[in-house]
């Protein structure tokens, strides 16, 4: 005599279910969250100016959190962008004398030599990410400030003050250039040979070498990439803010590129990237500090609901990993 199988409750065979779509969508679900309660409740929110201005200042953080991303997806952390900011910044008054041209090259091609370094100090010599990249975090700010004279500049020159101001079609080139580069590092990820090494090295880097795949070199093109994502941020921020400072400029920018990819649900522990979960993080912690502030809490109240976000992010990467 056969027993029937047994069966769940539909109610508790659809928790998992539940589960897991938290898991997967919980981010965005906080945005639109979010949304709704500063549209309902929050004066002005849903103006035009305050859009704009709330996408402006998210960008840079954007930028910064792709290339972080794609080092986090092999497993590592770059320390080092908010002085690989500070660096860019550092050296934009001092070629822009030349045209906005040389100005943007050496900036950027700071962060490709900060990236180059970091991804040789992990790869070749094989030191911790955090131990690799925490050289440039401390040395990197320093020498920004060296070249700067320790001192703010004023940038006067207009075709780089335009990067922060002028518009396309009535949205801010700094957005724009956000939103594309978001798209390229997707299609990076998903569709080229270099994402699906990079991903291969970041799930099993012991492997990945085994099977012939170049792991060095895509550590260090991850990290250069990482770098110049980093500059370009450093540049489009001081073209905003009109003065390169770079005592300040980047300041806790590694904390708030962490955040945005650990929240959008990239897993420290590599293998696996979300470039859509990583924007939408940041546009999260963006839209909660803006919510916080303009019910007049303290900034300490918004970093605790920040840290507490990023504890249930991780609870949440754990609980999916051990599924």
């Amino acid at each position: 005599m056969t027993q029937a199988p047994l069966t769940l409750p539909r109610a508790a065979a659809a928790r998992p279910d539940v589960k897991r779509l938290l898991q997967q969508y919980g981010v965005y679900l906080a945005v639109a969250v979010l949304l709704v309660f500063n549209a309902l409740f929050t004066e002005h929110f849903l103006t035009v100016a305050n859009l704009r201005t709330q996408l402006v200042q998210v960008s840079p953080v954007v930028i910064v959190a792709l290339g972080m991303a794609l080092v986090i997806g092999t497993e590592g952390v770059d320390l080092s962008v908010g002085s690989t900011m500070a660096l860019a910044s550092s050296l934009l008054p001092l070629y822009l004398g030349y045209g906005l041209l040389p100005a943007l090259v050496m900036a950027l091609l700071a962060g490709v030599v900060v990236g180059a370094v970091n991804g040789s100090l992990v790869s070749l010599i094989g030191l911790q990410p955090i131990v690799a990249t925490l050289a440039l975090f401390v040395g990197g700010r320093g020498l920004a400030l060296v070249i700067a004279d320790g001192q703010l500049k004023q940038i006067q020159n207009t075709d780089l003050l335009g990067l922060g101001t002028d518009s396309l079609l009535g949205v801010p080139l700094v957005v724009l250039i956000a939103g594309v580069l978001a798209l390229a590092v997707a299609f990076l990820v998903q569709r080229t040979t270099f994402g699906r090494q990079l991903v291969a090295v970041g799930g099993n880097r012991a492997a990945a070498a085994l099977a012939g795949l170049p792991v060095r070199r895509v550590l260090i093109g991850v990290y250069v990439l990482c770098g110049a994502l980093a500059a370009l941020a450093g540049v489009l921020a001081t073209a905003r803010l009109t003065a390169s400072d770079p005592s300040a400029l980047g300041n806790l920018m590694e904390l708030s590129a962490i955040t945005a990819v650990v929240v959008g649900g990239t897993p420290l522990t590599g293998g696996s990237i979300r470039v859509l979960g990583t924007v939408t993080g940041a546009l999260l912690m963006q839209l909660l500090h803006a919510t916080l502030v303009s019910h007049n809490l303290h900034d300490s109240t918004a970093q605790l609901a920040q840290a507490a976000i990023i504890l249930v992010a991780v609870y949440v990467a754990r609980e999916r990993r051990s599924r």
